[in-house]
């Protein structure tokens, strides 16, 4: 089977499967696991794929998903190629995929494997929580200042932390929003993603002379938002940050 994947966090879910000699293309975002990917094909952005150049690759199988993806290329795609696209909102979707993609490429045992290490995580990190009812805006843009809002998988990774999303609106996924309006809202916690926007710590000083009110977390938005196996690995970063936050200044 020869698989494409334009998706960053299902090539590395891919990897982790140990499908390393059936991928033969991924886009420049794919970075994990970097010593294998970069080895791999480029098919060109997540948003603007190189379709001639896949078509060529003539893949068995193609790895898209609903929101990553710019629609027109995966309907020309359709065309062409067998295109399975995926639609992630909550850890019980993503775990879902996760069984359904061990399915389409024999790799059951693998996947169910990795499930089970997932679910055993976010027990550990239910054990940690207390709901807070702390309220979090986290911010994915700046200039425009555009956050993570409902029926995303941010939105239920900062519930899985006990956390209160500060979007309400069910239709805004990623609004955009001025620092009058974010400011009114009154967030406890503003968290600054480290994508797509790449937030660092230089960022820092500015926000927190605009909300002084509010505690300034730069987090890692690969934990909040990848929904492959780096799931795995997002229960104990978790754990840290509550740690953080309870006491970062």
């Amino acid at each position: 089977m020869k698989i494409i994947s334009v998706v960053p966090s299902l090539t590395e879910l891919l990897f982790d499967l140990g499908l390393d000699a059936h991928i033969i293309g991924v886009t420049r975002f794919c970075i994990h696991p970097a010593e294998k990917t970069r080895k791999v094909t480029k098919v060109g952005g997540t948003k603007s794929l190189k379709i001639d150049r896949i078509i060529d690759l003539k893949p068995d199988l193609i790895i898209a998903n609903k929101e990553e993806n710019a629609q027109a290329d995966i309907e020309e795609l359709q065309k062409h190629c067998n295109v399975w696209v995926t639609d992630i909102f909550t850890l019980s979707d993503a775990l879902d995929m996760v069984s359904e993609l061990g399915i389409k490429t024999h790799t059951t045992d693998q996947a169910q494997a990795l499930i089970t290490q997932i679910k055993a995580e976010f027990k550990k990190l239910s054990a940690q929580v207390t709901p807070s009812q702390k309220k979090v805006a986290y911010l994915i843009w700046d200039e425009p200042i555009m956050l993570a809002g409902r029926n995303t998988f941010i939105h239920h990774m900062i519930e899985e932390l006990g956390w209160t999303n500060m979007i309400k609106e069910p239709d805004s996924r990623y609004p955009m929003m001025e620092s009058k309006q974010l400011k009114e809202l009154q967030p406890d916690y503003i968290l600054l993603s480290s994508e797509p926007y790449p937030f660092k710590e230089k960022h820092l000083p500015k926000f927190k002379s605009e909300f002084p009110n509010s505690k300034i977390i730069l987090v890692d938005g690969e934990m909040f938002s990848w929904y492959g196996s780096r799931m795995k690995l997002a229960p104990s970063y978790f754990i840290d940050l509550l740690t953080e936050a309870s006491s970062v200044s």
